[in-house]
């Protein structure tokens, strides 16, 4: 879709009621999960925090219950799910599904940057396998409650890394070659395919859900922490965690948005600034390369999206 400004500055003040809603964000103990938690729980959504650590995460907890103490009823909750593990990922949902409550929002956060080669429990390249297939998984057994929804959303969230991401579909997870940058762009390129792919699914079955992505510029997150150049770059360029949220809340909140839109920050090269709809790399729009990625995240995963094939 061609881009454009929804609204000239959209602000939390924008984000509509969400009492009733229910929502869950995954890697929501830091960073960008952690300001996205907070804000859904501000307007009154229940929020899920879907986080490995019970420790971190329930900090992470009594730290937004603290700073929404002015909120009435703040419903935050964790609950335990490893991306990295197709098991976990199984069991998170499996629950979820069998409490039959429809879920609003499913914002699709957590990641890992630039890591060394290392492997998933299910033998996946980390970052392709908790980025791309832990996500893929988590979507596809949520879909019974997503599609029990008033209007629900899944909103993945990317990066303007995917720019540098190439699909290599001989080598998905870099068993012959793997360099941790190229890995990373691969993954979150393949947020925005599976993103593409999963909205044209939801049209052709004429369901009230919708799939939008979102990245958010250069944010200071402890993703970045600790790497050499960025304490330089973060002085100049690097907005918030919380103003890096807002590409994902807008995304998940923002009632003029369509169905396939990719927002980020409407600033100078993305980097930083209010969010509206951007254009993403062509190579995000390729859609032999999503039927692909589809096929093959499928068959990685057993996880089918049923609901949508038939």
């Amino acid at each position: 879709s061609e881009a454009r400004m929804t609204k000239p500055t959209w602000t939390l003040a924008d984000m509509p009621d969400l009492h009733g809603r229910l929502a869950v964000v995954t890697g929501a103990n830091s960073g960008l999960g952690l300001e996205t938690a907070r804000e859904l729980a501000r307007k009154g959504a229940h929020v899920i925090l879907a986080c490995r650590s019970r420790d971190k995460t329930e900090t992470a907890i009594a730290e937004l219950r603290s700073s929404l103490a002015e909120v009435e009823d703040v419903k935050l909750e964790f609950r335990p799910l490893d991306l990295a593990s197709l098991a976990s990922i199984e069991q998170f949902a499996t629950q979820l599904v069998a409490e039959a409550r429809p879920l609003d929002l499913l914002i699709n956060n957590a990641g890992v940057m630039a890591t060394p080669y290392c492997e998933t429990a299910d033998g996946f390249e980390m970052q392709i396998g908790t980025n791309h297939l832990g996500h893929f998984a988590l979507t596809g057994r949520l879909l019974p409650v997503l599609l029990a929804a008033a209007a629900a959303r899944v909103v993945s969230v990317s990066s303007l890394t995917h720019e540098i991401g190439k699909l290599r579909l001989d080598d998905l997870h870099g068993k012959r070659r793997y360099g941790k940058w190229s890995a990373y762009g691969q993954s979150k390129l393949a947020n925005l395919l599976f993103t593409y792919e999963l909205q044209r699914k939801l049209e052709a079955k004429q369901a009230r859900a919708i799939a939008l992505a979102s990245h958010p510029g250069y944010a200071s997150t402890n993703l970045l922490r600790g790497r050499r150049i960025v304490h330089i770059g973060n002085s100049l360029l690097a907005q918030s965690a919380a103003m890096g949220a807002l590409p994902s809340l807008h995304a998940a909140t923002a009632a003029e948005l369509r169905g396939g839109e990719f927002i980020g920050p409407g600033g100078f090269m993305q980097l930083k600034g209010w969010p509206r709809v951007v254009e993403s790399h062509a190579r995000s729009h390729d859609r032999a390369s999503a039927a692909a990625v589809w096929a093959h995240s499928v068959e990685a995963t057993g996880v089918d999206f049923a609901a949508l094939e038939r």
